[in-house]
C-alpha cells in the first residue's frame, strides 16, 4: 500500500481536468510506500483515449529521481470517459511491475482514482492512503 499526500493526489486530479479532454499522465516517487515526489509529464500522443510520456520530460524525472536516491512508486494517467481500471493496452504496456499504476476517472464529472498493480497481464486492485 501506498501513502499519497492530499496536495500531490490534489495536483493529479487538477491536471487531469486541465487536460481534459485529452489523457494526462505522470510519475510519483519516493521512498519505501510514501511518496514524495510528483512529475507531471506532457501526454505526447495528445490523445483522448492513449498516452505516451514525452521521452525528454520522462528522462528528467527519472535523473532527478536518481539524483535524489528516489524510487518510482506510481504510474498515473486519467481516463476521460472510462472507469478507473486498466485498459487492454494500459495492461499490455505495463512494464514496471514494482511500481502501482493509478487511474483517474473524469467520467462522472468528479474526479476518482484507483490503484492498481500489473502483473504479467494480471490486474490486481490495491489500496492506498490519502495522508
Amino acid at each position: 500500500m501506498i501513502n499519497i499526500p492530499k496536495i500531490i493526489l490534489e495536483a493529479i486530479f487538477v491536471q487531469a481536468q486541465n487536460e481534459n479532454p485529452l489523457e494526462c499522465c505522470g510519475l510519483l516517487a519516493g521512498k519505501g510506500n510514501q511518496i514524495t515526489h510528483h512529475y507531471q509529464i506532457k501526454n505526447s500522443d495528445q490523445s483522448p483515449t492513449t498516452y505516451l510520456m514525452d521521452p525528454r520530460e520522462q528522462f528528467w524525472a527519472f535523473g532527478n529521481m536518481r539524483h535524489n536516491h528516489l524510487e518510482l512508486l506510481a504510474i498515473y494517467h486519467s481516463h476521460t470517459h472510462t472507469p478507473a481500471y486498466p485498459s487492454a493496452t494500459d495492461i499490455r504496456l505495463a512494464f514496471y511491475p514494482q511500481s502501482h499504476y493509478l487511474i483517474i476517472t473524469l467520467m462522472n464529472g468528479n474526479p476518482q482514482m484507483r490503484a492498481f498493480k500489473i502483473l504479467n497481464e494480471t490486474v490486481v486492485e490495491e489500496s492506498f492512503n490519502v495522508v
